[in-house]
């Protein structure tokens, strides 16, 4: 038998928890971990007797800090990737299969979420970067304790955004806002969050656990029919209907950028403890 899965669900009545396992890679989602990701989310969207979904992790210092740069610096799965070479033509050299090879199950995560008839929240107890964000962002609800902290991070690394980043943050917090943290990567504390608009709630860190279990519960007490309506107006009027086309275009982007000389000098530079040198090549 191969490894536990650092995908888990804990159920709680109608509340279902999905949690993120894996703290001593920051949550970060290697292949395995993506792919149970998107089966759990598409066990619980589609599970009439979940009427609300709490996406949280392990660990209590990094909710997610997005697709793991070690697991794409390593290679990936070989297996794995032939599917992304038809006709069994070698990947493109580079680190952008590698990242497909995640993203595809992530976006397709991000679209249940969304498409989902019923409401899910984020509860956001530490980092939430990058992909993370992403994540956090994709859900109806997001509450973080007052030790959680919300960062773009992609820039780092030479990446544009993907994960929904660059659908629902200009939309949660402006244009320029968006910009700014896409270009000038602050860290935003959870006070700093709620006023932006990124997060609903914030809760102390003691008895986070507690105060998120009280929303999901009332949650899973609304009518669920008449909540599937609202959800499904509400995506529509902030133009969620252009969100999987969208995230075509992430991932068409993200691939390109992680083929990159600037990529590959930047995971160099992340893993050697170093300022980058950027050539915009």
């Amino acid at each position: 038998m191969g490894a536990p899965s650092a995908i888990r669900i804990v159920r709680d009545g109608a509340v279902a928890r999905l949690i993120l396992d894996r703290p001593e890679r920051f949550n970060a989602l290697d292949v395995r971990m993506a792919r149970d990701l998107r089966a759990a989310g598409l066990q619980l969207a589609r599970d009439a007797s979940v009427r609300a979904v709490v996406l949280e992790a392990t660990g209590g210092k990094v909710f997610c800090s997005g697709a793991d740069l070690k697991y794409i610096r390593a290679g990936g799965d070989p297996a794995d990737l032939a599917y992304l070479s038809p006709g069994a033509r070698p990947a493109t050299p580079g680190y952008g299969a590698v990242f497909k090879q995640i993203l595809e199950y992530l976006h397709s995560t991000i679209s249940e979420i969304r498409r989902a008839p019923k409401p899910w929240v984020a509860a956001v107890d530490g980092v939430a970067a990058a992909g993370g964000l992403g994540l956090a962002m994709a859900c109806d609800l997001v509450v973080c304790s007052d030790r959680a902290s919300f960062e773009w991070a992609y820039a780092r690394t030479a990446l544009c955004g993907a994960e929904s980043s660059t659908f629902f943050l200009p939309r949660l917090v402006g244009f320029r806002r968006a910009m700014g943290m896409a270009l000038l990567n602050p860290r935003l504390d959870a006070a700093t969050a709620l006023a932006w608009g990124l997060v609903s709630e914030v809760h102390p860190a003691d008895g986070f656990a507690d105060a998120v279990a009280g929303i999901a519960r009332r949650l899973a007490e609304l009518p669920t029919g008449s909540i599937a309506m609202t959800k499904a107006l509400m995506n529509q009027a902030a133009g969620v209907d252009r969100l999987d086309w969208h995230l075509d275009r992430e991932l068409e982007s993200l691939v390109r950028s992680a083929d990159s000389a600037d990529f590959a000098e930047g995971i160099d530079a992340f893993f050697g403890k170093r300022a980058p040198r950027f050539r915009g090549a």
